[in-house]
């Protein structure tokens, strides 16, 4: 187990390096100078020189991505261009309000998907079967941006029932645990959850009910074995195969729900993202993309270790 620690390890550092390599490039390849936007109209070309010193994009590629990455492997991810403000530190606000959002919504769709995706495996090629079918299918395939809208229409604007927009009232950006809050997380956190949990339901339902036509279970049957204990048994081998499945959409609520945080205002790091983006703001771009990046490949290193302590073979392999 340590040696397959150690190994997994070693793996996560080319895969970082090629994360920052990728994160970097991407955002100087796309058209446009980001310093247009901040610049004055009438500006001098000495005046143009001195603002590209300050941000280092007069030096080479290369270079620059030397500094940037040492700079953020000390914490620093450069100055906002649009705001000027420390780039860690809105980065650092706004994916602490996704991972809320991300957990609110793991909370509801991970639970359903499970249960309800076990429940069809179980009683497979039944009403509820189909009945689970076809939710999870309208669950992927609804986009979630128009599911938040509708939502929005019927919760906010016709019922008055929850709030639309921000993360707390009056429209603010800072999260505190209470109610006033929290009703602010309802729709974003239930328009977040409905494709994992989509997701998640299809894959468990198919893993069960193929687990429960093989022959250990026939076996186990024949033993005299209780429901209860087959059921354990086959929770078991479903479980790295599903705990798989959950982390890669543990990953997409993390970093795909820029969408989701436009239409509800929701102060997050896909917010942010899509105001860099608008702003060509590529200080704010690299270390938001950058944090993201970190966080999924964190995300699969827990995966990876999780699933060999269910599984030991995933270990020994």
């Amino acid at each position: 187990m340590l040696n397959y620690l150690l190994r997994r390890l070693v793996y996560v550092v080319p895969v970082a390096l090629g994360v920052s390599l990728i994160c970097f490039l991407l955002v100087h390849i796309a058209p446009g100078d980001p310093l247009v936007a901040v610049m004055p109209i009438d500006a001098t070309a000495e005046q143009e020189a001195e603002m590209r010193a300050a941000y280092g994009f007069d030096k080479p590629l290369p270079v620059q991505f030397g500094i940037w990455l040492g700079n953020a492997l000390t914490g620093d991810l450069g100055t906002s261009i649009a705001t000027g403000r420390a780039v860690s530190t809105e980065v650092a606000r706004a994916v602490a309000n996704t991972l809320t959002l991300a957990a609110a919504a793991s909370l509801i769709g991970f639970p359903l998907g499970l249960f309800f995706g076990f429940l069809a495996g179980y009683l497979h090629d039944t009403v509820w079967d189909r009945l689970v079918t076809a939710i999870a299918i309208g669950g992927v395939s609804t986009p979630n941006y128009w599911l938040g809208m509708v939502l929005v229409i019927v919760f906010s604007v016709s019922l008055g029932w929850l709030p639309s927009m921000g993360a707390g009232p009056g429209g603010s950006g800072e999260w505190a645990w209470d109610w006033a809050h929290i009703r602010h997380l309802i729709l974003p956190a239930v328009t977040l959850a409905v494709v994992p949990m989509g997701i998640v339901m299809r894959t468990t339902r198919a893993l069960v009910a193929d687990i429960l036509e093989q022959e250990f279970v026939q076996a186990l049957r024949a033993k005299g074995m209780t429901s209860t204990g087959i059921l354990r048994h086959v929770a078991r081998n479903a479980a790295p195969t599903a705990l798989s499945v959950i982390g890669l959409q543990l990953g997409y609520l993390l970093g795909g729900s820029i969408l989701i945080e436009t239409v509800f205002n929701w102060p997050g790091s896909g917010y942010l993202l899509s105001v860099a983006i608008l702003q060509r703001d590529l200080p704010m771009l690299q270390g938001t993309i950058l944090v993201l990046a970190m966080f999924f490949v964190t995300l699969n290193l827990i995966v990876d270790l999780m699933q060999s302590l269910i599984d030991p073979r995933i270990s020994r392999a």
